[in-house]
């Protein structure tokens, strides 16, 4: 079996794969403690990116209705609106 380039024997592969099983229960533990901050960090970071969205599409929502609202206001009171279209030139 080959393996970056050389050959990797079988009492070998058997000794890489006994570490493995001697060590696993030692490094496990090790890097759950190390991930689990880095996990919960990650999830509290975009609870709080999410709850930040919520408030500025409401923000926005909101100031979407009041020009809606005053667009409204202006047309049941016959005015017109406050940007005028340019008139359109007669050719001759």
């Amino acid at each position: 079996m080959k393996l970056f380039g050389g050959e990797l024997r079988t009492g070998t592969a058997m000794a890489v794969g006994a570490g493995v099983v001697l060590l696993a229960p030692i490094v496990i533990p090790v890097l759950v403690s190390v991930l689990k901050p880095v996990a919960k960090a990650v999830i509290k970071g975009g609870m709080l990116a999410y709850e930040n969205a919520c408030i500025a599409v409401a923000e926005t929502k909101e100031t979407i209705e009041d020009i809606a609202a005053e667009a409204r206001s202006e047309i049941a009171a016959g005015q017109e609106p406050t940007a005028k279209p340019e008139a359109k030139k007669a050719s001759k």
